[in-house]
């Protein structure tokens, strides 16, 4: 591939990901602004999935104590991690098909201090926390 198809396939995509219609307010959600979210939320969470190691560490540890957040901080922050890095290359293959967010919340540094849960459903457990903005319904 020469460098002008990279250069102009980058800025295609790169117009794709940051374009939302001008007319659109909160409640207004065509497909375009859909697509172009679901595009946004696939490849950061494909690319910042690991962020969840240290997210789990900080959460578990200021819950409990710095020895359970380094071991099952870690463990829950890997599985965390794998998983939203899964559902960012799902959501990028989807991204065309209008479907609701597989993964709340929907980008890792989003209420750092809540737990990631997918696809709606949560298990309430001992190291189980919701944010202020979400009632884990």
């Amino acid at each position: 591939m020469n460098k002008n198809k990279l250069i102009t396939a980058g800025l295609l995509v790169g117009t794709l990901v940051t374009a939302s219609p001008g007319y659109a307010d909160d409640h207004d959600h065509g497909y375009l602004s859909g697509f172009t979210k679901k595009v946004s939320q696939g490849f950061f969470n494909t690319t910042t999935g690991w962020i969840e190691i240290p997210k789990n560490i900080v959460n578990i540890s200021s819950d409990s104590n710095i020895f359970v957040g380094m071991s099952w901080g870690l463990l829950r922050g890997v599985g965390h991690g794998v998983s939203r890095t899964v559902i960012g290359v799902a959501e990028l293959v989807t991204s065309p098909i209008p479907t609701s967010d597989y993964i709340t919340p929907p980008y890792v540094w989003d209420r750092f201090s809540e737990d990631t849960r997918y696809f709606g459903a949560h298990y309430p457990g001992f190291w189980t926390t919701y944010g202020p903005l979400d009632d884990g319904e």
